[in-house]
């Protein structure tokens, strides 16, 4: 299986560039339709949500961004851009890499994880997303979403203050070869169709809800005026994206764009 040709408008590798997310964005304000991508061995002003940063040794990584021009979808359901991108990567890297279907994890909003005993929380990152919305609400509407995964990175070469926390398609396979360009054809493969589906007014609500690791687990919740809160994440809605928590004030919705940081556990992932 491969990409329609009509899927890329515009599809650029670079060696090195400060952010695969401000190309697509550039591209997207001189006029380049959906969908567009670039692709960077190396970034050197990546960054995450909350203006966190992403780094990754050269080629150690899959970087790329897409474009979108997402005008069928509403302001409240722009989130599932980044939602069907999560879905693809993880349904992509499982099969690459001859990963048990489902391994993969998505720990709400926007990191893809692998449940790992011994790791704070539980947990290990495998890759990171960031989307970035111009125009909501007007016809010209205008989103970034960007993926940082750690491809065939070795678990030695990790960050020493990042190596609990973090894994590689590599660490997680024990080291079974695969190519990066692999992964991404079959990544863009599967995207496609969740792509052609937002447009037809669809989103895959059971599959998001079944690879959420969240889902069952006591959280801090990190709000953005400095306070903080413990409590039960019992769900996420599909309509607005929210998780959904329970504390001794009953259940409530968080959306994105609301908290700073989730952290499973009150413990630092």
């Amino acid at each position: 299986m491969t990409t329609s040709d009509a899927f890329l408008s515009r599809h650029e590798r670079f060696r090195s560039v400060p952010s695969t997310n401000e190309i697509v964005r550039t591209w997207l304000t001189e006029g380049t339709p959906e969908v567009c991508l670039a692709v960077a061995d190396e970034q050197t002003a990546g960054r995450g949500r909350s203006g966190r940063s992403w780094v990754a040794p050269s080629g150690a990584a899959l970087l790329l961004s897409l474009g979108f021009r997402p005008a069928y979808a509403a302001p409240d359901r722009m989130w599932r851009l980044a939602a069907v991108v999560a879905l693809a990567m993880a349904d992509a890297a499982e099969e690459v890499v001859g990963l048990p279907m489902g391994l993969l994890k998505l720990k709400w909003p926007n990191d893809i994880v692998v449940e790992a005993k011994g790791a704070p929380a539980g947990v290990q990152k495998l890759a990171g997303l960031l989307g970035e919305t111009d125009g909501a609400g007007t016809a010209d509407v205008t989103a970034a979403v960007g993926i940082g995964l750690n491809a065939d990175w070795p678990r030695d070469r990790f960050p020493a203050e990042l190596a609990d926390s973090m894994t590689s398609l590599r660490d997680v396979s024990r080291g079974r070869p695969f190519a990066a360009d692999g992964l991404l054809e079959a990544f863009l493969v599967r995207l496609e169709p969740r792509v052609v589906g937002l447009r037809d007014g669809h989103f895959d609500v059971a599959g998001w809800h079944a690879r959420q690791v969240t889902t069952g687990r006591t959280v801090r919740v990190d709000m953005p005026d400095g306070t903080s809160s413990i409590a039960r994440a019992v769900g996420v809605d599909g309509a607005s994206g929210a998780l959904l928590v329970e504390d001794s004030g009953g259940e409530r919705e968080l959306l994105v764009g609301e908290v700073t940081h989730v952290r499973l556990d009150g413990v630092t992932p």
